[in-house]
């Protein structure tokens, strides 16, 4: 009973609060306006959404392309670090070369003037000794002194 008295009062409270909303063709007009309008921003959205990827795309393509930059310029690196070697092997062979060309030249002019060296200082002793036999004869013979003096050696 509890039950039935329920139910009654809730179906009386409802049509007491229940007004009926008169749907009118003009409310329909603008519920098919309003649809279109939806649609229309629908589709905006969506073309939005396509830029948005396009865009997308645009700078997957741009650091692509800076990846192949950096690539091409750690190329560079190492093409520069191999020429820096090479010249510093050029470098290395020329001051190599220049070095053996004066260490020739000086062994060359050592081992030329040597015998000459000797050659004269063996003449250089020869002389000394000429000039000690002369000075010795010059001692004995007054005219042969004179000479000498006249010459310069005494």
């Amino acid at each position: 009973m509890n039950k039935l008295l329920m139910v009654l009062m809730l179906s009386f409270l409802t049509n007491l609060f229940a007004k009926e909303v008169p749907y009118t063709l003009e409310d329909r007009d603008r519920l098919i306006r309003l649809e279109t309008k939806l649609e229309q921003i629908d589709t905006r959205f969506e073309q939005i959404d396509k830029r948005f990827e396009q865009i997308d795309k645009r700078f997957e393509q741009i650091d692509k392309r800076f990846e192949q930059i950096d690539k091409r310029f750690e190329q560079i690196e190492k093409r520069l670090d191999q020429l820096i070697n090479i010249f510093i092997g050029i470098v290395a062979a020329f001051a190599g070369i220049v070095a053996v060309t004066i260490g020739f030249a000086i062994w060359d002019r050592r081992t030329t003037l040597s015998p000459v060296i000797n050659m004269n200082r063996e003449l250089e002793r020869r002389q000394d000794q000429i000039e000690k036999a002369l000075k010795e004869i010059a001692q004995k013979d007054p005219k042969f002194a004179d000479a000498l003096k006249h010459v310069g050696l005494l």
